[in-house]
């Protein structure tokens, strides 16, 4: 883990971008406290959709978009 101030990050962003792209975490401060971290995003490998993967799992029942009570008097 990397820790570095607020002013001296401005200077070496590229650096610390790669550092966080090598899965190095670096964690930016203000004054001593943390106030930011910089971390490479999670693995982005998500499975593919596929269209009818939820088939049976759910049912819309047959009044889904029949009115509500609630607003018999507004209609």
């Amino acid at each position: 883990m990397t820790v570095v101030e607020l002013f001296q990050a401005e200077g070496q962003l590229k650096k610390l971008v790669e550092e966080a792209e090598a899965g190095q975490e670096v964690i930016i401060t203000r004054d001593g406290k943390p106030v930011a971290r910089l971390v490479a995003p999670e693995d982005s490998s998500r499975r593919d959709r596929v269209p009818g993967s939820a088939k049976g799992l759910f049912t819309v029942p047959d009044d889904f978009d029949a009115p509500l009570d609630d607003f018999r008097d507004y209609m």
